[in-house]
């Protein structure tokens, strides 16, 4: 595990200019709003970024778009809707004089939740806006999202201070073809830096693509990886961040990846160190996982290393 990233190591590749977002103060508690579900069994959304985020000295205020019973992998989940309480539920914190330095949305319910983003993004103009934009993963749309709420997504993620969106969701983002014409996650370096550049085109300020494998690569010590891909309007080199690939997927790691970037940030580290942090931590929830019994249905499990972000408060 690394929290302190050298520049010059071979894991990242590009300019290292370092980008920061948010300035710590050492004694203030950020207030994060945190716009997603809430999934009664299997780790993701809120129940992810409610003990992520906390382990980095924030405030979390959660804004459910939806409950579910269990995430989506399960059969015979369930699913209410949260779109008509949410004006309501908003309207409240105005009553109160709540105040937000970050807002970070994850998975949606409805497409009118979008402008329900929105308006906290009115409300707080001088809050980081993080968009992780769930809605896809290896070529396919999750079962809940319809065509309109896949293109309110696409829309929202053009206002993004910080954009985290896989491969599938970068190219529906872009309008790109996926489904049967769905080519993989191993592509080039040039071709992660096309799309990287064109969703900052699109209007994100910041984006991390994730996740890309090319089959039969080795890094340095043997072994397989995974690549993401850190772009800034504020930088002209795209820098690449890579991580050890373990062969099993695990629902939530997009989740858990999300939430330890904006960790990071909230936390005083520049984007290219939160990235990488996020890789490395995900890898080692990965590892902790595979000892727990039924982990590939249960998903990622992290509580054991909450340790790793509140070190990012000492070692600022």
């Amino acid at each position: 595990m690394t929290n302190e990233i050298d520049l010059a190591d071979p894991q990242l590749r590009g300019d290292a200019d370092p980008v920061y977002l948010y300035e710590r103060s050492a004694d203030y508690i950020p207030r994060v709003a945190a716009v997603h579900d809430l999934c009664g069994y299997g780790k993701c959304s809120l129940g992810v970024a409610i003990p992520v985020l906390s382990a980095a000295g924030c405030d979390v205020c959660p804004v459910p778009t939806g409950l579910f019973s269990s995430h989506t992998a399960f059969p015979g989940w369930y699913m209410h809707d949260t779109t008509d309480i949410l004006r309501d539920y908003l309207d409240a914190w105005r009553g109160i004089d709540v105040q937000i330095d970050a807002v970070y949305s994850g998975f949606l319910g409805a497409p009118e939740q979008v402008e329900v983003i929105r308006s906290l993004y009115e409300q707080f103009p001088q809050a980081i806006r993080m968009v992780d934009p769930v809605m896809a993963d290896h070529g396919q749309v999750y079962p809940t999202y319809t065509p309109e709420l896949c293109a309110a997504m696409a829309d929202l993620a053009g206002d993004a201070d910080i954009l985290t969106p896989n491969l599938t969701e970068a190219t529906i983002i872009l309008g790109e073809p996926i489904g049967d014409e769905w080519a993989g996650a191993d592509i080039s370096d040039a071709e992660a830096e096309r799309l990287v550049r064109a969703l900052l085109a699109r209007g994100a300020k910041h984006v991390i693509l994730k996740g890309i494998q090319r089959e039969g690569e080795l890094n340095e010590q043997g072994k397989p990886v995974i690549r993401n891909y850190v772009g800034s309007t504020a930088c002209s080199q795209i820098v690449e961040v890579q991580n050890e690939y373990l062969p099993y997927m695990l629902h939530g790691t997009g989740d858990v990846y999300a939430s330890c970037v904006l960790a990071a940030v909230m936390a005083g580290r520049s984007l290219v160190d939160a990235a990488a942090f996020a890789g490395d931590f995900v890898h080692d929830a990965m590892l902790v996982s595979a000892k727990q019994p039924h982990f590939r249905e249960r998903g990622v499990s992290f509580e054991l290393i909450l340790g790793q972000i509140t070190d990012l408060l000492q070692a600022r």
